[in-house]
């Protein structure tokens, strides 16, 4: 079993979702934010949660959703669901139990006083996901190709599993993941030919740098 694993987000024509699990990604994300170029709708994700079923786990990605969304989107057939807006702990939680589905929350970070956040969401998530912070009044809270100081992570321990995200390509990921010791790499426009187009050869040559660490 590789050491670690690659989620490639933001997937959203069969093409590409069919890219990431020729290359072995062990998780694929469906974006559901209508800012976002990489959105999609419940039809189109059920589409391609069909196709990953059973390959890949399938993960929404959503930002300060109601339930509403959450509700038909999960039935559209996701196994988990990240939040990636200002949800609290408490939010986090509820989420998780209401629809019984492992929730994971993105920590923005830039400095290690940004690591802190991760402790408020003990038992409330099931995963992290360590992603840089986006400038001040960003339409955008991910996928912008940022990256922060891996250095921040180095020794870092958690009492919940976690995963990196942030400015992740072919040509650094394995310098991201000896750093940090991360088990789980997340990428999105280190894939891309343009913002929300996927790179079917990017996508093999992410996934082949992971698989050789």
């Amino acid at each position: 079993m590789p050491r670690v694993a690659a989620k490639i987000c933001g997937l959203s024509t069969p093409e590409t979702l069919d890219a990431a699990l020729a290359a072995r990604a062990a998780h694929v994300g469906f974006v559901f934010f209508a800012k976002s170029p990489r959105n999609v709708t419940p039809d189109q994700a059920r589409a391609l949660a069909t196709r990953a079923e059973g390959v890949a786990r399938r993960v929404g990605v959503f930002v300060d959703p109601d339930d509403a969304l959450l509700a038909v989107a999960i039935a559209a057939g996701l196994d988990a669901v990240q939040l990636h807006g200002d949800e609290t702990p408490e939010r986090t939680a509820a989420i998780r139990q209401r629809f019984s589905v492992e929730t994971w929350k993105a920590i923005p970070v830039r400095t290690a006083a940004d690591l802190t956040a991760a402790g408020r969401y003990r038992g409330a998530a099931d995963r992290l996901l360590f992603d840089a912070k986006t400038p001040r009044g960003a339409d955008l809270p991910g996928g912008l190709g940022l990256r922060f100081d891996w250095r921040l992570l180095e020794g870092y321990r958690h009492a919940a599993p976690w995963a990196l995200s942030g400015g992740l390509d072919a040509d650094n990921v394995a310098e991201a993941a000896g750093i940090t010791g991360a088990t789980l790499v997340d990428v999105s426009s280190g894939v891309e030919s343009a913002a929300g187009v996927k790179d079917v050869d990017r996508i093999a040559a992410f996934c082949q740098a992971v698989g050789r660490l």
